[in-house]
């Protein structure tokens, strides 16, 4: 028997995978583009929803940021299940502050982006603003401990790609 391919699907399948995983948990591609016009839009002049929403998705077609998302995803669906033993079951259910394996997986994406990345996830992270309120205030009885970090990594990302982006003209200034 042969070796097995590891990429069974294509990136366009994985892309839309995780746009699908994203819309099983009652989030959009807008939903987070609105948090990276929040955090881009006193930075950058002329900034539009169609940027954010651009950028947004070409988060989403970073292989990295696939497997996160997909990884985080599959998590929240499987304790929603009660799939895990116990302590890790009830651990991940109430999101333990001291956890930390939900900002972990996160990280990987907001690390592909530099230190803005990182810093507009600690605010995201920390404000709780948008999507990832609504998220984290859900009494739906469904767990969401990865899902609102991966939201905040995702934004954080777009909006950094966005701030990179941007081209700072030197200035003619004599040097002392």
């Amino acid at each position: 028997m042969g070796k097995r391919s590891a990429y069974q699907y294509n990136m366009d399948e994985l892309h839309q995978m995780t746009i699908d995983a994203f819309k099983r948990r009652g989030v959009e591609v807008e939903d987070i583009a609105e948090l990276v016009y929040g955090l881009q839009d006193g930075y950058f002049e002329g900034l539009t929803m169609e940027m954010c929403i651009e950028n947004v998705l070409a988060v989403l077609r970073k292989r990295e940021t696939i497997h996160a998302v997909l990884t985080g995803i599959a998590i929240d669906e499987a304790s929603d299940k009660r799939a895990f033993p116990e302590p890790l079951q009830s651990i991940i259910e109430a999101d333990e502050g001291l956890y930390g394996i939900d900002e972990i997986l996160a990280l990987g994406i907001t690390n592909l982006y530099g230190s803005i990345g990182l810093t507009n996830f600690g605010y995201l992270d920390k404000h709780k603003i948008g999507i990832i309120k609504e998220i984290d205030e859900k009494k739906d009885h469904t767990v969401n401990t990865f899902l609102d970090d991966l939201i905040a990594a995702v934004a954080a990302a777009a909006a950094s790609r966005i701030a990179h982006s941007v081209t700072y003209e030197p200035q003619n200034k004599p040097v002392i």
